[in-house]
């Protein structure tokens, strides 16, 4: 078992409404405030839709729970139709962003060289980037899992380590994104060893790898009990709060 701060992060995703929101961070404040009797809590934060954050803010400000963005722009402004930059997440409280995400990366084309750079400007601002990194399940048939990791991981280890030490990393499976398939406790362990050894040698051995793919609160214990498994990104399960902080509590 990791010996480092569980890290549990909800990704909404494209859900939510207002009504929805209101109740779901009411019922997770209610639960975490709870939780956090025990001083090895797990740390949570939610990274929800853009229009949301102001709400989410206002929400959480009196918790111990984060909240980020599912995205943020390389740049720091100008003629952008539709991007959102660090400054902007920043002034609505934000820490963390996730940057990486398969579904970026396949559906808006992001290389990993753009994931690079977006992690870079998160860093410069002040944020806390969650770098996406995971095979697809031909990449996976074909033996390739770790050498697509080393290759979507190449241009964020070039940052350095004092880049990566404020950085997260996240395994995400895209073969495991609401399928419902998981990856075992085994394979996904393989995996982020890998990654620990590759942040060992670039000098940042100690940080966070999240664990991310159809993690629910049955299958989150196993899945924690490994060295290299320091907590979750979750995707539906976040959005049910008994569901989420379960998960943490694992």
């Amino acid at each position: 078992m990791s010996v480092r701060r569980r890290l549990v992060i909800g990704n909404w995703k494209m859900n939510g409404s207002k009504a929805e929101n209101q109740q779901l961070l009411s019922d997770l404040v209610k639960l975490q405030n709870a939780a956090a009797v025990n001083e090895a809590a797990a740390e949570l934060a939610v990274c929800a839709p853009f229009p949301y954050l102001q709400q989410v803010a206002d929400l959480l400000g009196q918790s111990s729970i984060g909240w980020g963005g599912q995205d943020v722009s390389e740049h720091d402004k100008g003629a952008y139709t539709g991007e959102v930059s660090v400054a902007m997440l920043a002034e609505f409280g934000c820490k963390w962003a996730i940057v990486g995400h398969s579904e970026r990366r396949a559906y808006h084309g992001e290389s990993s060289d753009t994931v690079a750079r977006k992690a870079a400007a998160a860093i410069s601002g002040g944020l806390t980037p969650v770098v996406c990194v995971g095979e697809t399940q031909s990449e996976r048939e074909a033996g390739n899992t770790l050498q697509v990791i080393s290759s979507q991981l190449e241009p964020v280890l070039a940052l350095g380590a004092d880049a990566l030490k404020k950085m997260v990393l996240a395994y995400e499976p895209v073969w495991a994104i609401g399928t419902g398939l998981t990856a075992s406790p085994e394979q996904a362990q393989e995996v982020h060893a890998h990654i620990r050894k590759l942040l060992a040698q670039a000098g940042a051995p100690e940080q966070r790898i999240l664990y991310g793919g159809s993690v629910k609160a049955a299958n989150a214990a196993s899945l924690f009990a490994n060295e290299d498994i320091d907590g979750a990104l979750v995707g539906g399960a976040s959005l049910v709060a008994t569901d989420f902080q379960g998960i943490a509590n694992a």
